[in-house]
């Protein structure tokens, strides 16, 4: 990387997903189709949270919220993206490249945090119901989630500000955002303290979220392994099933994407890879939380003008019922 000539940067080129002009409109469609369902997906299932009073509960809270930043985090990359496919210029300025990276560090961290919230709220339900309603509550969780968002602001603003004060040698980025693996990519000299700072502070914050899933679910195997009624430990797989298998998708892609040495990077294959985390994960989420629920198998009370009068009461079964249900 030494040898390359220095440049002032201003703007990068952002490549996106393919150089070849005949792919930008497939490629469109397919994105914009992806993000239309991850949004509208996320959308209803927030709607179908906030649309009682009987369902203002901590389950509920975190699975809003979850909906919530899904569509921040595929809002940060996607439209973008899409505009830049049948756009001949593809450039991003340099203060709009590093607002867009700090985003979604951020936002992409914060998921981490709150699914690991998620496995706390389901640990405590398994392992001691009948001290639930004490020990969680939406005062507990809103004074997590602000805890979290601090934690993983600063975070992200430190790896920011560093990428910030790199001396660039190109501007042009094989991804379809500012993603934090492309721009080190493009650093004159090998930014060491850039990587050690993901593979120590990094881990701390990013993944420890994903330790403390494992934490709680050791414990709930523990209590599982423990259950003798056949009904019993089907409620409690069911109740895990779906938390389990959004963990998998978002730490799976995220660790095989940042977790190893930047000199085996290829950058062709970590933007494919990054689209199940911006994109694929936020778009199934929804499916994997909800789809088993009355709730959201009847949407259709929504647009019902005698659901809309009575404040959206009909259809609803009680929260007790979709609690054993996720």
């Amino acid at each position: 990387m030494a040898t390359r000539n220095r440049t002032e940067v201003t703007e990068f080129v952002l490549l996106g997903l393919s150089g070849r002009p005949e792919m930008q409109p497939i490629i469109f469609e397919i994105f914009l189709a992806l993000y239309l369902v991850a949004v509208t997906g996320n959308a209803l299932l927030v709607i179908v949270a906030h649309a009682d009073s009987k369902l203002q509960t901590p389950m509920y809270f975190l699975l809003s919220k979850l909906s919530c930043i899904d569509i921040s985090l595929t809002t940060i990359t996607v439209p973008q993206m899409l505009v830049h496919t049948l756009s001949v210029n593809r450039t991003i300025a340099f203060n709009c490249c590093m607002i867009q990276l700090f985003s979604f560090i951020a936002v992409a961290s914060m998921e981490g945090h709150l699914l690991a919230t998620m496995a706390y709220d389901r640990y405590v339900a398994i392992c001691d119901p009948l001290r639930y309603s004490a020990i969680v509550s939406n005062r507990l969780c809103v004074r997590i989630m602000l805890t979290s968002w601090m934690t993983v602001s600063l975070n992200s603003l430190l790896y920011t500000v560093l990428v910030s004060r790199l001396t660039f040698c190109g501007n042009l980025v094989t991804h379809f955002f500012c993603d934090l693996t492309a721009l080190l990519q493009l650093s004159c000299t090998r930014p060491v303290v850039n990587e050690m700072l993901i593979f120590t502070e990094g881990v701390a914050v990013v993944v420890s979220p994903f330790f403390f899933i494992l934490a709680s679910y050791t414990r709930v195997g523990i209590a599982v392994a423990h259950m003798h009624s056949v009904a019993a430990l089907r409620k409690a797989l069911s109740t895990c099933s779906s938390h389990i298998l959004a963990v998998l998708l978002l730490y799976g892609s995220v660790i095989c994407m940042y977790l190893r040495p930047f000199t085996s990077y290829d950058l062709d294959r970590e933007c494919q890879v990054a689209i199940f985390y911006t994109v694929i994960t936020q778009m199934l989420n929804p499916l994997i939380y909800s789809l088993r629920n009355q709730e959201v198998r009847d949407l259709q009370w929504l647009f019902r003008k005698p659901c809309i009068s009575s404040n959206f009461q009909c259809g609803l079964q009680s929260n007790k019922e979709w609690h054993v249900k996720i």
